[in-house]
């Protein structure tokens, strides 16, 4: 249940409605918008009767949510979710948030030089990981804690936030002081015990779809997040497995105005892992971002041709350059800027901006 507060309640009144859910066997969620207080109310004991609740002074609306996820609703939040970084970093809203970097961290020279690239070519945040789940026992398993402490000194070398891959809750508390936010991968989607120790931290979370995972269960996975108190959740898209087999999984474009009509969670987009094939990040890429993604998650290395992990989708510097540069155009940018100019485009002038990038570089999708 969401219960819209009247603008210009007061603090006591706002007090008076969060008393009675609580007496009503209800967890209250508050959120604050622009210009009056949502307040979300999940997990009732008892029957009771929302007209009550509709009588309470400074009430304007009562309204049932009938999805399951309840925090994860638009109807929670109708404005949206803005994730802010600090520095002006934004992830949400106007903004197209770009994390690149290595799949994993290998050494300290590569490290260093994919962020300094990285971040010449517009990105704010190095992704790189130091924990990583491999399908084969025998393969690289990421450096662990000293990979942290690379990514940390080569992010605060070149003014950038981290972001990196938590797999089990005991590694919580020693990843606080290295990454920015945390990352869920596909595998670890559904790994509960994990989600509700994220819901007792303050830091972001960005929380991949698994890949068999329908879009309510991404979100109901988010709720987990969200019912522990962590309200910055942003979800990614990264692809599912189907039958096809040419691409590493099936990027799921749809998902991501889908998921953005449902769910005032920002949302990403993973064209790397999508594909599996660097030939076809940049045009999976150019594709998210038209269809409204808040911003991407793309592997760059110095080196992708002796990468210890995912060298075949990792983008070589110079081409992930020549994206940004793409990106800016259809995200109708300003030359130099990383946010969309004004508010959020429509989807509508995104495809006039496409066609116009595509006009002036003679280049056509694939």
């Amino acid at each position: 249940m969401v219960i819209v507060m009247q603008e210009g309640a007061t603090d006591a009144q706002i007090q008076h409605v969060i008393d009675r859910l609580v007496a009503s066997g209800f967890n209250v969620h508050r959120s604050t918008g622009e210009s009056h207080t949502v307040l979300g109310a999940v997990g009732v004991h008892r029957e009771f009767d929302h007209r009550d609740f509709e009588l309470l002074e400074g009430v304007r609306e009562v309204m049932r949510i009938t999805q399951p996820f309840k925090l994860a609703s638009r109807q929670f939040k109708p404005e949206g979710t803005i994730v802010d970084l600090g520095r002006g970093v934004k992830i949400g809203g106007p903004e197209v948030a770009i994390a690149a970097g290595p799949c994993s961290v290998e050494s300290r020279e590569q490290i260093f030089s994919v962020a300094e690239s990285v971040a010449k070519a517009g990105a704010k945040i190095l992704r790189g990981g130091a924990f990583k789940p491999r399908t084969s026992p025998y393969a690289f398993q990421g450096m662990g804690e000293p990979g942290l402490k690379l990514m940390r000194e080569a992010a605060d070398k070149f003014g950038l936030f981290t972001i990196s891959e938590v797999m089990d809750a005991s590694q919580i508390q020693m990843m606080l002081g290295y990454v920015d936010i945390f990352q869920v991968g596909a595998r670890s989607m559904q790994n509960y015990y994990l989600l509700r120790a994220l819901g007792e931290i303050r830091k972001p979370v960005l929380l991949k779809r698994g890949m068999s995972a329908t879009m309510e269960e991404l979100l109901m996975s988010a709720e987990y997040i969200l019912a522990g108190g962590n309200y910055n959740v942003i979800l990614c898209e990264r692809g599912i497995r189907t039958f096809e087999t040419y691409t590493r999984n099936t990027f799921d474009i749809a998902a991501i105005p889908v998921i953005k009509k449902l769910s005032h969670l920002p949302m990403l987009a993973d064209p790397s892992h999508g594909t599996g094939r660097r030939d076809k990040v940049p045009p999976m890429a150019r594709a998210a971002v038209a269809a409204g993604a808040d911003g991407l998650l793309i592997e760059v290395h110095n080196d992708p041709d002796h990468a210890l992990s995912d060298g075949a989708q990792s983008l070589e510097p110079a081409t992930f350059t020549q994206l940004m540069a793409e990106l800016r155009i259809i995200a109708n940018t300003q030359p130099g800027c990383t946010s969309r100019a004004g508010t959020a485009p429509t989807l509508f002038a995104k495809r006039k901006a496409a066609v116009r990038w595509m006009k002036r570089s003679a280049v056509i999708w694939r």
